[in-house]
């Protein structure tokens, strides 16, 4: 699924000096850029929608200190 991008001047001018400088093409490098940002954001917002989904469903929470025996991570 193709899809497109307008980049401002700026950051289009950093992208060409990044890709001269690594020797790596312009479309490498943004997509280590999307990949390494997926991984900088997709855990926490997952979090957070997992919690808020905990809180909607109004099940209790299990205390960490239970959490840790029920694991056996108390020795």
């Amino acid at each position: 699924m193709p899809t497109s991008i307008q980049l401002d001047p700026e950051m289009e001018a950093r992208l060409d000096k990044l890709a001269e400088a690594t020797g790596h093409s312009k479309l490498h490098n943004l997509f280590q850029l999307i990949e390494q940002g997926m991984e900088n954001i997709e855990d926490p917002y997952l979090g957070v929608a997992a919690l808020e989904a905990h809180h909607r469903s109004g099940e209790a929470a299990i205390p960490l200190d239970q959490v840790i025996r029920n694991l056996g991570l108390n020795g």
